[in-house]
């Protein structure tokens, strides 16, 4: 059955899934930026309407896709205009945000007659483009239920959609799963720079490590780019610090030390701090590269 489906927020990944959307026969019906050259851009592509406002990707849209950065501009959207109108639509909220603002979310939504869904996504650009997103979502199962056919086209026809549990309970999840990424991140960094430091071919090391406890799937996303500095942002080290800040703040909630969570939380904060948080996160190499300008 083909939707009519809304998208606010409209980057690299949320352009990328507009588009293996309109492929699958839907009608993209509306979408919104906080950059609006860059919604007309694509409004332009996918024969859609570059929406002026949020209120008008709901009132063209029953199903609204959101994307956004944060936790404030989550919040941002939903209390300036995109729930107007909201009645019998449902919202995927698709960023990496805090379990209690998408538990915000749906209380809003429900006191205006609509559903909310989080769809947390562990994957990148090109699987946002293919329909192959590892998608965990929370919420009402009814919700979720009602969904699934968008969901399983963004997800190897569902192969790759996993429902959680209720509202924040999938941005859970997602924090633990990108806590754990970039810690594995970092440790591949130290390693290869240690590696490099002491004259060892890191071609050799990187094979040794693949076959072993150090092997992760970093290695196979981050690896190379670290030796060839080849930072063009997937995941960039301004999301990793935030994303592991949502964790340390769960595990305090929880009372739970997180030591290794927190160093690495610095480490991408020192990207940041060096005007480096635009580059992916493989660029946190370059603070143990001897020789590379970040390292001390």
């Amino acid at each position: 059955m083909s939707e009519k489906i809304g998208f606010v927020g409209v980057g690299r990944m949320g352009a990328n899934m507009a588009r293996r959307l309109k492929e699958c026969g839907h009608t993209i019906s509306a979408v919104f930026d906080a950059r609006p050259e860059v919604a007309a851009e694509l409004a332009k592509e996918l024969g859609s309407h570059a929406a002026a406002n949020l209120a008008e990707v709901t009132k063209l849209s029953s199903i609204i896709i959101t994307v956004v950065n944060d936790d404030k501009s989550m919040k941002e959207i939903f209390s300036k205009g995109l729930l107007k109108r909201a009645k019998g639509r449902t919202f995927i909220n698709c960023a990496t945000v805090t379990p209690d603002t998408h538990r915000w979310v749906e209380e809003k939504a429900t006191k205006k007659g609509a559903f909310t869904l989080e769809a947390c996504m562990a994957s990148s650009i090109n699987q946002a483009r293919s329909g192959s997103l590892y998608l965990m979502c929370g919420g009402l199962q009814e919700t979720f239920d009602r969904a699934k056919p968008v969901l399983d086209q963004l997800s190897d026809e569902g192969k790759l959609l996993r429902y959680i549990g209720t509202s924040g309970k999938a941005a859970e999840v997602k924090a633990l799963v990108n806590m754990v990424m970039n810690i594995n991140t970092a440790g591949l960094a130290e390693g290869l720079g240690l590696g490099h430091a002491l004259g060892l071919d890191l071609k050799v090391l990187m094979e040794v490590f693949s076959q072993t406890g150090a092997n992760s799937r970093v290695l196979v996303t981050d690896g190379e780019d670290m030796l060839n500095r080849d930072h063009s942002c997937f995941f960039s080290a301004e999301h990793a610090a935030k994303d592991s800040g949502i964790a340390l703040k769960l595990g305090k909630q929880q009372a739970i030390k997180l030591p290794l969570a927190s160093a690495t939380f610095k480490q991408y904060e020192s990207m940041k701090e060096a005007g480096l948080g635009h580059l992916d996160k493989s660029g946190i190499a370059e603070l143990t590269f001897k020789g590379r300008h970040l390292h001390k």
